[in-house]
């Protein structure tokens, strides 16, 4: 091989980056706007071109070689340089103000810790936050970004999918104390129950529960009686203070699980069929200020967990 890389050869490494990310040409090629067929000839290539394999084909899976390995972390490294690289040139220009709207929940428990960040990258940039319900419709107009929980359907708009909600039990370990075992879901008829009644737009009072519980294959279980609140973030401090069982939504519960105020008792985990998405209007991204807040947030959601 040449001592320089050409431009085609450079084409293929950015495939394979984004393939070893994901050890998927299926995903791979939907991120890449190709077909499958598409990114898999274009690693037997670079494989060619390389004249080792980056890759082990396994029944429905993929395995980077030792090779693969070793390129994947030099190419990341490579492409994480050149993207911060642009960002700090893009945050030298930008200032104004930016209208952002967010569900409350994933407003308080995930993007406020991050806010920070942002405001250390884009220091001219003041961002207007407001806090809605996603049952709240979009309207043109007022925001430049909206951070919605959905089934990504948002007609006259545009969304970036961000990531999938799954819903599952938890409680503070104080509440099993004096009561029978909390193993199986017929056991949830000792516990007092907690909901949150604004879980995504359209859903009923009872609708977390039933949804998890019909998942499992448990949907026999009365879950229609205890505490209801409006707010997610209300019936998560409920469930800590020992008030009952409550369904919890894993993007915004780490925290009290790792700290073991809350627990989860049955190991399952259930998608709600839900998504978070920025929803912009068509054009939006133009505003170089949108577009730069829009590519953080996205930064921030593909951010490994317990990286700072």
């Amino acid at each position: 091989m040449s001592r320089h890389l050409n431009a085609q050869t450079h084409a293929w490494l950015k495939v394979f980056a984004i393939s070893a990310r994901h050890l998927s040409f299926t995903r791979a090629a939907e991120e890449l706007h190709v077909t499958t067929g598409a990114v898999s000839q274009q690693i037997k290539q670079l494989e060619e071109r390389l004249g080792f394999k980056l890759f082990r084909r396994r029944p429905r899976r993929l395995e980077l070689t030792e090779e693969g390995m070793r390129l994947a972390a030099v190419v990341d490294q490579a492409y994480q340089a050149v993207g911060v690289e642009v960002k700090r040139l893009r945050s030298g220009v930008m200032s104004g103000i930016i209208r952002l709207r967010s569900v409350p929940s994933f407003l308080a428990r995930w993007l406020m810790p991050r806010l920070p960040r942002l405001q250390a990258r884009f220091p001219d940039i003041e961002l207007h936050v407001t806090a809605e319900d996603s049952n709240i419709s979009l309207r043109d107009g007022d925001f430049d970004l909206a951070i919605d929980l959905n089934d990504g359907h948002y007609p006259g708009f545009s969304i970036t999918p961000l990531m999938e909600e799954q819903i599952f039990p938890v409680c503070s370990p104080a509440l099993l104390s004096g009561r029978p075992a909390l193993r199986r879901p017929e056991d949830l008829a000792w516990y007092p129950l907690l909901h949150d009644i604004t879980a995504w737009r359209g859903s009923h009072d009872y609708a977390e529960w039933e949804h998890y519980l019909q998942a499992i294959e448990a949907s026999h279980v009365n879950v229609r009686r205890g505490y209801t609140f409006n707010r997610n973030q209300l019936t998560m401090e409920a469930a800590t203070a020992g008030m009952g069982v409550a369904i919890a939504r894993q993007t915004l519960i780490s925290g009290e699980l790792g700290s073991g105020a809350l627990i989860a008792p049955f190991p399952q985990r259930v998608a709600t069929g839900m998504h978070y998405g920025i929803v912009h209007a068509q054009g939006a991204l133009d505003d170089r200020r949108v577009l730069a807040v829009h590519d953080w947030i996205v930064e921030e959601a593909n951010r490994p967990p317990g990286r700072s």
